[in-house]
């Protein structure tokens, strides 16, 4: 089974004021974090960037397993860049599609999810905690594929939920899967008295 990581960090960050990309959770940005949360899990890792990408490609660890890519129409919305990242990611048997806003995912629930799609012929795999959807999300070649074929104006959760019926869903007791940091307050909330290093 081959795998890759997709992590989306392409867009403007405009509720938090500054790109989520590049904040400090746990000594690393919240990008590399992520980076460095998938390699050892997955075959490859593809980063989408696309605002202020000439400051945050720099920041991503020398590796030959991550490709980064630049996404000039992030501002057309979220599917512009996964379908960029998918483009990159097509020999994988699995993608596992994360958001850069998303970092407080632990590890062994990424290798839950992965275990659990190795053993399944489900078509997306998703994580819950407290009977709530979350993120990362596991995509098969064939919802993959779907994705490619959807027109710009659309939602990719919109193809998501269509295998709703045929998903996999994992339970976790991961309050990260749930995570989303797209306020200052989120932020605070996320580090802590630490800060965030």
């Amino acid at each position: 089974m081959r795998t890759a990581g997709l992590i989306l960090a392409a867009g403007r960050s405009s509720r938090m004021g500054r790109d989520k990309a590049l904040l400090q959770y746990q000594g690393k940005t919240f990008l590399n974090h992520l980076v460095y949360l998938s390699l050892p899990r997955v075959d490859s890792v593809v980063v989408v960037v696309g605002h202020h990408a000439d400051q945050i490609m720099p920041t991503l660890p020398p590796s030959s397993r991550v490709e980064a890519v630049v996404n000039d129409s992030y501002d057309l919305g979220m599917l512009s860049s996964l379908q960029r990242g998918l483009h990159l990611a097509a020999d994988a048997d699995w993608v596992l599609w994360m958001l850069v806003d998303h970092p407080a995912v632990r590890g062994r629930t990424l290798d839950r999810l992965l275990g659990a799609a190795r053993n399944s012929s489900a078509p997306v795999v998703i994580p819950t905690h407290a009977d709530e959807r979350g993120h990362p999300v596991l995509l098969s070649q064939t919802v993959a594929a779907e994705l490619l074929r959807l027109p710009p104006h659309h939602s990719p959760q919109d193809v998501v939920r269509n295998h709703y019926a045929r998903a996999l869903f994992v339970q976790t007791d991961d309050q990260g899967v749930l995570a989303d940091i797209d306020h200052r307050s989120d932020y605070a909330r996320l580090v802590g008295p630490a800060g965030g290093t």
